[in-house]
């Protein structure tokens, strides 16, 4: 198999030494052994005070900043950084639509290989790592462990359950997905979503939004440049199975359709992430992996 068209196991462990370029964002400072060595930038309860914001439904009443509250006449609470060790959950999206790339490598292989670096950069950190892999039909949970426990495990899901072969795509699949983070994840988790949102449906919204309101979630919307910008002048034929299309790329009018297509797939999951206080990256097939992960975490924590 071509490497940047299937998930090997040896290639997500070897990705360990990738990771020690990449920080998370995290501030280290000396702790005690029971403080965990770890101090979160990502919001939670714990020990440090940290900001104020907005009272959101849901919000613990105990950390309601009454002095804030009083002099800006709406009710704000306490947001807080955590000094202890803090569970990363990944969801990665396999679904046979990812089973594509015209440079570099697949989208499923890109997903898998970022939440390999960031898993690998999260066990480093001393957090515990664990996450939901879901793929066409099957998917697999694993609840977030220490140290390798729960990542190998996770890598050894995303090889076993990678697409082998494109497919059509199932409105509301995803859904499904967030659903069930939505139910394993506690609270002052550190979510990162890695799909192409492509097979997101109609009740996303009300489990994204639950995820967001305790937790910190960031969205990586992966997608190929064939995607985003149609190949060379020339008739293509364009799909799978019955669905297939033929599209002239010559015509101003095909090029201009395919560009507006993208664009309004991509604002969607963006204009969804702004609702519901989720970070939204993008990252293509051809980017560079850890420049691409640094530089999208680095705008999250400046715009948090």
């Amino acid at each position: 198999m071509s490497e940047g068209t299937a998930l090997e196991l040896n290639t997500l462990i070897r990705l360990r030494a990738t990771a020690r370029s990449l920080e998370l964002g995290a501030r280290r400072r000396a702790l005690s052994a029971q403080a965990g060595g770890y101090l979160s930038v990502y919001h939670g309860r714990g020990m440090e005070f940290d900001e104020v914001r907005a009272y959101q439904a849901g919000d613990d009443v105990r950390t309601i900043d009454w002095r804030v509250t009083a002099r800006r006449g709406r009710v704000h609470t306490k947001l807080f950084r955590e000094e202890r060790e803090r569970p990363v959950l990944f969801l990665v999206d396999l679904h046979p639509g990812m089973y594509f790339g015209s440079r570099v490598q697949y989208k499923s292989v890109l997903a898998g290989r970022l939440s390999a670096v960031l898993g690998w950069a999260a066990v480093s950190a001393g957090d515990r790592v664990g996450g939901i892999v879901q793929a066409a039909g099957r998917h697999r949970e694993i609840y977030p462990a220490a140290h390798e426990a729960g990542l190998l495990p996770m890598l050894q899901a995303m090889v076993q359950l990678q697409p082998t072969g494109p497919g059509e795509l199932v409105n509301g699949r995803l859904d499904g997905a967030l659903a069930r983070m939505a139910r394993i994840a506690l609270p002052g988790s550190m979510i990162v979503i890695f799909s192409d949102f492509r097979e997101l449906g109609n009740n996303a919204e009300k489990y994204l939004s639950a995820l967001a309101r305790h937790n910190d979630v960031i969205s990586a919307l992966l997608y190929d440049p064939l995607e985003a910008a149609p190949p060379p002048a020339g008739l293509y034929r364009l799909g799978v199975n019955q669905q297939r299309v033929t599209a002239d790329t010559s015509r101003a009018s095909v090029i201009e359709q395919w560009q507006a297509q993208f664009k309004l797939h991509r604002e969607k999951i963006r204009g969804i992430c702004t609702r519901h206080a989720a970070h939204f990256m993008e990252i293509a097939t051809t980017d560079r992996m850890v420049p691409a992960l640094r530089s999208g975490l680095a705008r999250h924590k400046k715009n948090r």
